[in-house]
């Protein structure tokens, strides 16, 4: 199977200077200001690895961020038992058919030895989270998504909040604890409570 469909940049609220690295007074695309008052929808940013789980109607693979990211042992031990099982397979051919298309789940794995704040996680393991489903061309909406995750008994990143952008940016200034424990969340991801996309066909979301 060719790897392929690597999840897009999300883009920080605010450019940041190529100089300094620090944010500028300025909005990282014309559509995040023009909707920055709008209602958004927050979910907790996770600290690990992007993951992508990969069905093309036959058989399930997975890469990182990118193809040739060496995924740490133990969280590919974790894939295995999450996603690559009988019971697993059957669920991905009766969710998503065995026609020949890009069918991919992302998410982040997390824990043990995965980045700084790993353990704080999971101070014993690693694991999986899902944030979004593509099927074909298409993302699928927070709700079937959520369905998805149901099916194949993983959790999905947690809505912790919704507001403007400037609201999103007070919660993370302030610090919140992580969902998955008594520690600062690393962050936001906010997306527009409808979805919306760019002239350019781009997905508008954000990240704090």
């Amino acid at each position: 199977m060719k790897l392929s469909n690597k999840y897009h940049k999300i883009l920080s609220i605010y450019k940041r200077s190529e100089i300094t690295k620090k944010f500028l007074d300025e909005y990282a695309t014309p559509e995040i200001e023009y909707l920055k008052d709008n209602e958004w929808v927050f979910t907790e940013k996770v600290d690990g690895t992007n993951i992508r789980i990969m069905w093309n109607g036959k058989d399930v693979n997975y890469a990182g961020r990118s193809d040739d990211t060496q995924l740490p042992v133990p969280l590919i031990y974790k894939l295995d038992e999450m996603f690559k099982t009988f019971e697993k397979r059957q669920i991905f051919k009766e969710t998503f058919g065995e026609e020949e298309q890009d069918t991919v789940l992302y998410g982040e794995g997390f824990g043990n030895k995965i980045q700084k704040a790993g353990g704080l996680y999971i101070p014993d393991g690693v694991s999986f989270v899902l944030f979004d489903v593509k099927v074909g061309e298409f993302y699928l909406e927070r709700e079937n998504v959520e369905n998805i995750a149901d099916k194949f008994d993983i959790k999905v990143v947690p809505i912790i909040g919704r507001g403007t952008l400037a609201e999103a940016i007070q919660m993370t200034k302030k610090g919140f604890n992580s969902m998955w424990g008594k520690f600062t969340a690393e962050g936001i991801v906010a997306r527009p409570k409808v979805e919306m996309f760019t002239r350019k066909g781009e997905r508008i979301i954000t990240k704090v």
